[in-house]
């Protein structure tokens, strides 16, 4: 089974509760869901949130919609995926995160169809950088298999909170593919993270939903290019600054903040 496993959570120190904030009638998470169900490569859908109490609305959520979720660890997100996989018994994971509502199911089809015609430990359109897709959308797609292995061999805080930087910081001993586009989008940002974020998000689901749910990041660009002082809107936001942060609790605990794949 392909099973894509988005996770999510409602204490975001730069746009608490972003995900569930609602845009053109629906929340953000919504959206992504209703969007990853046109993937062709999909199985299942599951939400991996906390086990936190102000993650219960995430829970009802999903009970709501009758979206499959799992519980588990705040701060170790491997180990969330990795008993998310034994629970639902997946064969093949694609890693979402639910702050990305632009992402649609071609997106991850094209990643999935990577990796199911090679021989590869991994696959993403955003890893190792640079990428060429725009930031928020970002796909990463695994074997359980390569999943099981990173839970048992990962030590750095960086690495059990990002799930797949074990994997990603060992380019000799894993075979690893990026997916690109044919030319560099990546300057558009269309990650929630922030307000900004939001404010630019709302405008581009505003400007397309209504007539086409379907609208992809291409029509976006398109809607920007011809707007430029719309996307200034979130152009000065400096990115990975999470990531960023956990390279600096690794070196506190005495792990190497080298990363051959991050290079921003």
């Amino acid at each position: 089974m392909i099973a894509a496993v988005i996770q999510a959570r409602m204490n975001s120190t730069r746009l608490p509760g972003k995900i569930l904030i609602q845009v053109c009638g629906k929340p953000f998470l919504q959206h992504l869901i209703e969007r990853i169900k046109n993937s062709k490569k999909i199985n299942k859908i599951i939400v991996a949130t906390s086990l936190n109490k102000e993650d219960d609305v995430i829970e009802e959520f999903c009970n709501k919609y009758s979206i499959s979720c799992y519980r588990g660890s705040e701060n170790d997100v491997l180990s969330r995926y990795k008993d998310a996989s034994d629970k639902f018994k997946i064969d093949t994971i694609v890693r979402l995160t639910s702050d990305t509502p632009l992402l649609d199911g071609k997106m991850v089809d094209d990643t999935v169809q990577v990796f199911l015609e090679n021989n590869a430990d991994f696959v993403s359109n955003c890893y190792p950088l640079p990428r060429t897709y725009p930031d928020g959308t970002n796909v990463e797609v695994f074997s359980k298999k390569i999943l099981n292995e990173m839970y048992e061999k990962a030590k750095k805080p960086s690495e059990r909170e990002h799930v797949t930087f074990y994997v990603l910081d060992r380019p000799k001993e894993y075979t690893i593919i990026k997916v690109d586009l044919e030319k560099d989008f990546s300057k558009y940002r269309f990650n929630l993270d922030y307000k900004e974020d939001y404010e630019l998000l709302k405008i581009l689901f505003e400007k397309f939903y209504e007539n086409n749910q379907g609208f992809t990041i291409f029509d976006c660009i398109e809607f920007l290019k011809q707007n430029p002082e719309i996307q200034q809107i979130n152009s000065k936001i400096i990115p990975f600054q999470g990531i960023l942060k956990s390279f600096d609790i690794d070196a506190k605990m005495g792990f190497s903040k080298d990363k051959e794949f991050f290079n921003p």
